[in-house]
């Protein structure tokens, strides 16, 4: 298969507290312009974690594909050592590499991190609220027998027979989820309390019209 022009996007992640690696994904249109993605290497990234270290770790990567030539452009998250990675890994290539438009769209930015970013922004106004609601949801979902009792009184309410989030992560998606099921069962919580007097997390009406 023969390749002119590849974009590479890369990601890194951090094992525990010792192991930092970066995945390197290439993207292509083949010669039946068919669009392309091909995983290239999980790559050892050696402290410490900053522009020069990065970029040599994905250029030597790039090498061993024999793609420098053919780099088209690359797409990194907003992180302040991505900014210096790119700067070094243009100007290194540019010696090897006829860069479109002089290099002008070579950095892209990560439209999902951006994304990620603006919601995060936004879901730290109701931080306290968020935490309240999915303590909320832990308080349920610990005992079976909590659970039940709140089953049952959403029955009493003719509330859906939805199940009650049983995912209570802190990325923002999982939370927008969370949220937007407890909101259904608002007027179940405050019912719940009072046979629970060790619920302690019990969202205002003016905390769920935040939420809504």
């Amino acid at each position: 298969m023969h390749v002119y022009k590849v974009s590479v996007t890369t990601d890194l992640w951090k094992l525990g507290q010792q192991v930092s690696y970066m995945v390197v994904t290439a993207h292509f249109v083949d010669s039946n312009w068919n669009l392309q993605k091909r995983t290239l290497n999980f790559c050892d990234v050696p402290p410490p974690h900053i522009g020069v270290v990065i970029c040599d770790v994905l250029q030597k990567c790039l090498a061993e594909w024999e793609i420098e030539d053919k780099i088209w452009i690359v797409s990194v998250d907003n992180a302040a050592y991505n900014d210096a990675t790119i700067r070094m890994l243009k100007d290194n290539l540019a010696y090897k590499n006829s860069l479109a438009l002089n290099g002008k769209f070579f950095h892209v930015r990560c439209c999902a991190h951006i994304l990620n970013l603006l919601v995060q922004d936004g879901l730290s106004e109701i931080e306290d609220i968020a935490f309240n609601v999915r303590e909320s949801v832990k308080h349920l979902t610990k005992a079976e027998s909590r659970y039940l009792i709140f089953c049952e009184m959403a029955k009493q309410l003719k509330l859906p027979s939805k199940k009650l989030i049983l995912d209570c992560g802190t990325r923002w998606n999982a939370t927008y989820f969370m949220l937007s099921v407890a909101l259904e069962f608002k007027d179940v919580f405050p019912l719940y309390q009072q046979r629970d007097p060790t619920y302690t997390f019990l969202p205002s009406e003016e905390d769920w019209e935040k939420v809504k």
